[in-house]
Order: structure tokens, then C-alpha cells, then sequence
């Protein structure tokens, strides 16, 4: 079925069935309506690809995020679909695994499909790399926890120093000064390790690298961490995890050694993801706002595509705060 047959059973032009398509020109209610029972009775779809060629927009927005599987992501792809609404665009989901190559092959693909829009969370990537990969036309707006000095483009990210901060803080106040920080990959997470270091300096503390272990952001490799900690001579009172998944790992692995949380060794974890409140024990964590890092990058991004904000760059920090609970 072509749009000219749905003009045709509409007794309206093509060009009045095309303003009812794209909502962008007034169309009177009676007209609308018979246009509408047109295409229900033909079953007709527009053709994306065709009016993608001819409006030079694709309709597609990309989120490029380094992992799928962690909670956080879906909810924060939720949040993205709402900020969009209302624009007809639909997300493509792109998981990078955390590898640069990946990142880079998504967003080169961005630009030879015609991508409107790109919502990216990269800890590898540098200015000088996305800006030579991603053509200008396509709308961009920085999520995550890594921060580029102005960037060029929009960004949210949350308060990722402040929760790491009152996070080893309240460790700090509550379970003794021997705090440990299960952190993310070198180079990763970069806020939340500044975060712990402050707080332990406002404490009039000096950091040990001893109780400063790296692993992948999973719950293995919480668990890794976690082990080689307590097997410390002088293991930590507390430990501060940059996420939840490692959190989750670590209590897994304080379980498999018999190391009572919160009783032997106090845990905070960072994201407050649904599985943080299910735990035994449940996991005090710090909250990170993925629904409305997603709404927010979903409207940000809408405004770039559509024209409706064209100023200069905007970054939006959203605030993080603690949860507590039983680990912690």
C-alpha cells in the first residue's frame, strides 16, 4: 500500500495525508479522522528508509553503553524512551562490553546509517576521538561517570564524587578508620575514586594502597576483590565498592569465607540498583539516578535534533544520596 492509496479511500491529497504522518502542519479533526480509518482499513506503514532519504532523518537515536547486564542500564534506557517522546524516535540499544574497539566501530556506524542522535556512556574514549568519529550532524549528548572537560556537547552525569565521598565518610564515622575501596578498572570511575580519597583526607587519613584493590565492574569481580582483602593480615572494617554489582560480589564472597557484614566488615556499594534492597543482608548503597540521567539525555537530545535548542553546550550534575541499610 502507498500513501497515494490513502489518499485515494480518504478522498483527501497526498500531501494532507503526509501532514497527518509527520503532526508537523494543522490538519482539521474530520479530516484527520478519515485519513486515520484509511490507514487502519489498508494496514498501511510509511516507509522509514524512503522518508529517511527524503527528510534526512532517520528517526533513530543510539544509546551506546558499556554493559547491558547491569541493571542500571535498562532503567536508565527506560528514562531515555520517555525523554524522547513525542518526536517518533526509537532507540537502538548498543553494548560496547567496555572494549574501545567496540565503542568505536558502534559510533562509526552511527554516521554511515544516518543516526539522528547518540547517547553515549565511554570511559575510553577521548574528545579528539569522538568528535573525528561522529559526524556533526549527528546530535550527541555524554552520560556516565567519566566527565570531558568541555566537551562541545550536552552532558548529565550524576554527582559521582559527592555519594563516593559521603559514602566513605559514613564508613568512616560508623565502622572504624581502616576503610577499603573496591574500584573500578584503571582509568574508570575516576569521580568515585576521587570521592573515597576525600573523604578519607578530610578525616585527617592518608590513603594505603593496600586497602585500594581494582577488578571489573561485576559481581565476580567484586568477589575477587573482596577475597584478596580479607585475606589481608589486618583486613578492612569497611568497604566502599564503586557499584553494586561489586557490592553484591563482595558480600558473595564475605559469605564463602564466614565473615560476618555487617558484623566483621561493613559494605557500600554505589547505583542502588533493585537487586541492592533483595540482598542478605540488604545493601546500604548510594543512589544514582538512572531514570532521569536517561529523561533527561532523552529531552537534552530531542531538543538538539529537533532545533529547539541550538546554544551552547549544557551539563546537568544530578545529586546522589545515601541509602542505608543493613551492610552498612
Amino acid at each position: 500500500m502507498s500513501i497515494a492509496d490513502v489518499a485515494r479511500l480518504a478522498s483527501v491529497s497526498v500531501t494532507t495525508v503526509s501532514h497527518v504522518l509527520s503532526g508537523k502542519r494543522p490538519v482539521a479533526v474530520d479530516t484527520r479522522a478519515r485519513v486515520e480509518d484509511a490507514i487502519r482499513t489498508l494496514g498501511y506503514r510509511p516507509h522509514r528508509v524512503a522518508r529517511s532519504l527524503r527528510t534526512k532523518t532517520s528517526h533513530l537515536v543510539a544509546l551506546v553503553s558499556p554493559d547491558v547486564t547491569n541493571p542500571f542500564y535498562p532503567t536508565l534506557a527506560r528514562g531515555l524512551e520517555d525523554g524522547l517522546q513525542g518526536g517518533g524516535y526509537r532507540t537502538l540499544i548498543c553494548n560496547t562490553e567496555r572494549r574501545p574497539e567496540h565503542e568505536l566501530e558502534f559510533l562509526r556506524e552511527m554516521g554511515d546509517r544516518g543516526l539522528d542522535g547518540v547517547v553515549l556512556d565511554s570511559y575510553t574514549l577521548t574528545l579528539d576521538t569522538i568528535t573525528d568519529v561522529v559526524p556533526p550532524e549527528i546530535s550527541m549528548v555524554r552520560i556516565g561517570t567519566t566527565v570531558l572537560r568541555d566537551p562541545g556537547f550536552d552532558s548529565v552525569h550524576a554527582d559521582d564524587e559527592r555519594g563516593a565521598h559521603d559514602a566513605t565518610a559514613h564508613l568512616l564515622r560508623r565502622w572504624g578508620r581502616r576503610v577499603a575501596m573496591i574500584q573500578g578498572p584503571p582509568g574508570a570511575g575516576e569521580a568515585r575514586n576521587a570521592g573515597y580519597i576525600q573523604a578519607l583526607t578530610s578525616a585527617g587519613l592518608e590513603v594505603d594502597p593496600t586497602l585500594v584493590v581494582s577488578g571489573e565492574w561485576t559481581r565476580d569481580g567484586g568477589a575477587a576483590a573482596m577475597r584478596s582483602l580479607l585475606r589481608l593480615p589486618n583486613p578492612p572494617s569497611g568497604v566502599f565498592c564503586a557499584n553494586d554489582l561489586m557490592a553484591l560480589g563482595a558480600l558473595d564472597a564475605a559469605r564463602e569465607l564466614r565473615v560476618a557484614v555487617p558484623g566483621q566488615v561493613a559494605l557500600v556499594g554505589f547505583d542502588d540498583i533493585e537487586a541492592a534492597s533483595y540482598a542478605v543482608p540488604p545493601l546500604t548503597t548510594v543512589s544514582n539516578p538512572a531514570y532521569e540521567t536517561g529523561l533527561l539525555a532523552g529531552i537534552m537530545l530531542k531538543e538538539r535534533m529537533t532545533n529547539q535548542y541550538t546554544g551552547t553546550a549544557r551539563t546537568v550534575t544530578l545529586p546522589c544520596r545515601l541509602i542505608r541499610r543493613v551492610t552498612g
